[in-house]
């Protein structure tokens, strides 16, 4: 007897278990390993790592080996005189240095790559943000389509139970077929509803898999009557402020143009001479002679005189690239400014709006509550009711896809400050139900 119970509690721990709710931290975790735009961008930053390397090469030491290693048979004869064998061995080999003294065109690359590689490290800092992003956004997709589906099979049950009614007083005939008709109509209005619901909450699913790489398991839903933060600072400038001057896009882009000025001189390095210390060993061995070996070492400079006006072209086209990067820039702060002003603003709304429809969703029950005893009493009729049911169940979609609207403007508000870390969805996940 003991064991078919230790078997029930066993696989009712695992039920329990596997009947626990992934919470929104967890869902990030998942996505931090599975989204592919995201393992896009940490190869970008690995790759963006070595460009340091590679532009300080160009100032080191080049070392280079070369040498042959060559038989050659014949004769010869001068007449009258007899045949001469000409065969011989001959073995050479060279160990060249290089070391560049002055080289402007390399020293700019080597500066252009420390930006290349910050850059990179800009481009992924942003990549971050925007994954916790998407990764709220569709979780609170999921949960906003969980709740029109519940709520729109909670109408269709009250509306079946309205429509039961209706069919009873008609039949008893205290009521006429109108509100039999009205009824049916919303009846049948909230089934395609339920559809067109289902439908929905299959899609925003599919969306979080793309994210997350499988199948996303059931998700912990906000708790009933959170309170959602204010932003702080509650003032809209110190946001604007800082989204100009640390949003992620903007700092790439202020890098982008200091590598565009770095461009013009590394182009215009094209008119300047280059000095390189060149030190060599060469060892050349020929049969039937004596050994040679030679070292040297010296100074080796180089000055161009006409490239068919192509460095000129090159320093145009760079000094134009320079503007548009500047241009660029401009551009990117003042979307960085309208996209933290839009998002302060959704947030002091959303929690307005949030006020609001909780005050609505109470007026909403007590007018459903009304309606309800009217009807009883004869002094309300059936549409009354199936409207008061209709509007509770739509004020409270609104409430709740307004509070997931307004924690996702908070997000982005933090994204646009370039504030944005994964330690902010800590306090959105404290809201859920766990």
């Amino acid at each position: 007897m003991q064991r078919p119970l230790i078997a029930v509690l066993i696989a009712s721990a695992f039920m329990t278990f596997n009947a626990q709710a992934a919470d929104l931290v967890q869902v990030y975790q998942q996505a931090l390993a599975n989204d592919a735009t995201f393992a896009s961008a940490r190869a970008s930053l690995t790759a963006g790592e070595e460009r340091i390397t590679q532009g300080r090469a160009g100032l080191l030491p080049f070392i280079s080996a070369s040498g042959s290693n060559s038989r050659n048979t014949g004769d010869a004869q001068v007449n009258p005189a007899p045949k001469v064998d000409t065969n011989y061995h001959v073995n050479n080999y060279q160990v060249t240095l290089t070391q560049p003294l002055f080289n402007w065109a390399s020293w700019q690359q080597y500066q252009q790559s420390k930006l290349v590689q910050a850059a990179a490290e800009a481009s992924y800092a942003q990549a971050q943000q925007d994954l916790i992003v998407r990764v709220a956004q569709a979780y609170f997709d999921v949960l906003t389509a969980q709740d029109f589906l519940t709520s729109t099979r909670a109408q269709k049950v009250a509306t079946t139970e309205q429509l039961a009614s209706a069919k009873r007083n008609f039949e008893v005939g205290t009521q006429t077929i109108t509100d039999t008709h009205e009824a049916q109509a919303a009846y049948d209005l909230v089934v395609a509803q339920e559809f067109a619901a289902i439908n929905d909450l299959d899609n925003k699913r599919t969306a979080l898999q793309v994210i997350v790489g499988q199948a996303p398991a059931e998700l912990a839903p906000l708790r009933a009557g959170v309170t959602i933060a204010a932003p702080q600072p509650a003032a809209m400038e110190p946001w604007v402020s800082s989204a100009e001057g640390q949003n992620y896009a903007v700092v790439g882009a202020q890098l982008q143009l200091e590598i565009a000025k770095r461009d013009i001189e590394r182009n215009r390095s094209g008119h300047y001479p280059t000095v390189n210390l060149v030190a060599s060993n060469q060892h050349n061995m020929q049969t039937g002679t004596n050994i040679v070996n030679n070292n040297s070492i010296g100074v080796q400079w180089n000055v161009p005189l006409f490239s068919g006006f192509a460095v000129t072209s090159k320093v145009r086209e760079s000094i134009a690239l320079e503007d548009k990067a500047r241009n660029d820039l401009e551009a990117t702060k003042r979307a960085a400014a309208q996209g933290a002003r839009q998002a302060y603003l959704g947030v002091n709304s959303g929690l307005a709006q949030v006020k609001a429809l909780e005050a609505a969703e109470v007026s909403s029950k007590s007018s459903l509550d009304s309606n309800k005893l009217g009807y009883q009493v004869g002094v309300r009729i059936n549409i009354d009711v199936l409207n008061a049911q209709k509007l509770l169940y739509s004020t409270q979609q609104s409430l709740s896809k307004a509070r997931y609207d307004t924690i996702m403007a908070g997000l982005r508000l933090k994204a646009a400050a370039g504030s944005l870390k994964p330690e902010d969805l800590d306090t959105v996940n404290a809201l859920l139900a766990h």
